[in-house]
């Protein structure tokens, strides 16, 4: 019973926390540039923890650790680096400065808004909006069950009730205190997460007698499907499902709006460097942590345990044999990870329908009061919609959270990566290719879910055919746009003029020639 308490109260003091911020911070999300974008003044630190903690949650936590760690062993934490040079260092460096010039020069808000204005064309816009309202459901669902789980599992509560309670809690914090509410929860629970993930590690594997007798015990799993000593090989048993798996979480997360975002409201683009790096010690500790512990899974659990309750249930069981106080710690942890996430998933799907789909087209004259109205209207909906799909989803008994992630991820970093990435760097990208990326993503990712069965065995997984979709879409965009009609010389060279502007520097800046 004490230990009960003591968990309900370290709980009760993080969420408290995090409403405060929410609402303190409501006076600074007055209008729609505030609210969406943070008023394009956010700081490195805040920027780079904000897209640490919006890539990081209870997905990679519960469902990709567990799942991928079982499958890959200590190879599993490849993946974790991937996520950290391929996904943080590397799409800073490539995106972040272009990102932060030219959506400023075009005035656009969102992912959709950009298209829009960099292929000139209206209908793009609203295809991506609609695109990112529909995908980002199953990815914030998956949050939810992932959270659900381990709440029902710390505190003995229905999983629906604990659904319907983190619903809540992410409609009053993220529609009172907007963007920039959202970048410093960010930042205080991603401190939370660093320190976390280490002590949790330092326990389970105190829990198996250290480092080198864990990797022994993983090491003598006997699997009759494997080689002996496959789970603490180089690559693992299973190299290209490996490689499917870094593609899809460490490149996807260029062409999903809420991370890209991150790079819209950074302060200046002279913190890009500061946030790359930042961000990618960030990943290194959490999601190279997240895979590490999961990778010893087998040595918790065994395969009759995961046959009977699926791969979500192998990090809450290990978590289960934690002493309770450790549990309640873990519980914020997690809970600090995926709010964060979930923040920033709703606000992407809210802004972008709001401003993308419905200013404009649906209702003709929307002020700014009316938008940030509607966006923080359709947070409660979006919440709403995606609790209800989690619930379901726990009741008819799938469990594979990576499966329903992958689907997400693969639909929607397969349409924008490639328009969005060629968009900031090539002249000659034009709109038909970007239609071409939307329509093979969404209708492959589809196609997945409805007949995996007649898809070759190497795609059958929704998460090697995310990674296929966005490799495809970097050989779309530039094959369709040769064969195509160019665009117009005068629009895309305005568009690019904004690399070409003079800037005066201070000599520690730059030494000149």
């Amino acid at each position: 019973m004490v230990n009960l308490v003591v968990k309900i109260l370290l709980l009760l003091l993080f969420l408290a926390v995090t409403i405060f911020i929410g609402i303190y911070f409501r006076k600074r999300a007055k209008n729609v540039n505030d609210f969406v974008l943070g008023g394009r003044a956010v700081g490195p630190w805040l920027s780079a923890f904000s897209y640490g903690a919006s890539y990081f949650s209870a997905v990679v936590f519960v469902g990709y650790a567990g799942q991928f760690g079982w499958r890959f062993g200590t190879a599993a934490v490849w993946i974790g680096l991937g996520n950290a040079f391929i996904g943080s260092l590397m799409a800073w460096f490539i995106l972040g400065r272009r990102t932060r010039i030219m959506t400023n020069h075009l005035k656009s808000a969102t992912m959709p808004e950009f298209f829009g204005a960099r292929y000139t064309s209206a209908a793009l816009k609203i295809g991506a909006s609609v695109l990112i309202f529909v995908f980002l459901i199953p990815y914030t669902a998956s949050l939810y069950n992932g959270l659900g789980r381990l709440f029902s599992m710390a505190f003995e509560i229905d999983f629906a009730y604990c659904i319907i309670a983190m619903g809540i809690i992410t409609a009053i914090f993220v529609v009172a205190g907007g963007y920039f509410a959202t970048t410093v929860n960010d930042f205080i629970q991603g401190s939370i997460t660093l320190i976390g993930i280490i002590a949790v590690i330092a326990v389970a594997l105190s829990k198996q007698g250290g480092f080198s007798e864990a990797i022994s015990k993983l090491a003598h799993i006997e699997d009759p499907s494997v080689s002996p000593g496959a789970y603490t090989s180089f690559f693992g048993p299973d190299p290209v499902m490996l490689l499917g798996v870094i593609i899809l979480t460490s490149f996807g997360a260029w062409g999903l709006p809420q991370m890209v975002a991150r790079f819209y409201s950074i302060k200046s683009e002279k913190m890009i460097t500061k946030g790359a790096v930042v961000s990618t010690v960030f990943a290194i500790v959490v999601a190279g942590g997240c895979y590490f512990l999961g990778s010893f899974g087998r040595t918790f659990v065994d395969q009759g345990f995961v046959d009977a309750n699926g791969f979500d249930s192998i990090i809450p069981e290990i978590l289960s044999v934690f002493p309770e106080v450790m549990i309640g710690f873990v519980i914020i942890l997690v809970f600090a990870a995926s709010i964060s996430t979930l923040s920033s998933l709703v606000m992407a799907s809210a802004s972008t329908l709001t401003l993308d789909f419905l200013k404009g087209h649906i209702i003709k004259k929307m002020g700014d009061a009316k938008q940030l109205l509607i966006i923080r209207a359709l947070i409660v909906v979006f919440i709403a919609i995606s609790s209800t799909i989690a619930v379901y989803q726990y009741k008819s008994g799938i469990t594979f959270i990576a499966q329903l992630m992958g689907i997400s991820w693969g639909a929607l970093a397969g349409s924008f990566l490639a328009p969005f990435l060629y968009g900031l760097y090539w002249k000659r990208a034009g709109k038909a290719s970007v239609w071409c990326c939307f329509i093979f993503s969404t209708s492959v990712m589809i196609l997945n879910i409805f007949f995996r069965d007649a898809f070759p065995k190497l795609l059958q997984s929704p998460i090697n055919a995310g990674a296929f979709c966005m490799l495809a879409g970097l050989l779309i965009v530039p094959l369709v746009s040769a064969v195509t009609r160019k665009p117009d010389k005068a629009k895309v060279d305005h568009t690019f003029s904004c690399y070409e502007e003079t800037v005066n520097v201070k000599v520690k800046e730059d030494l000149g020639g």
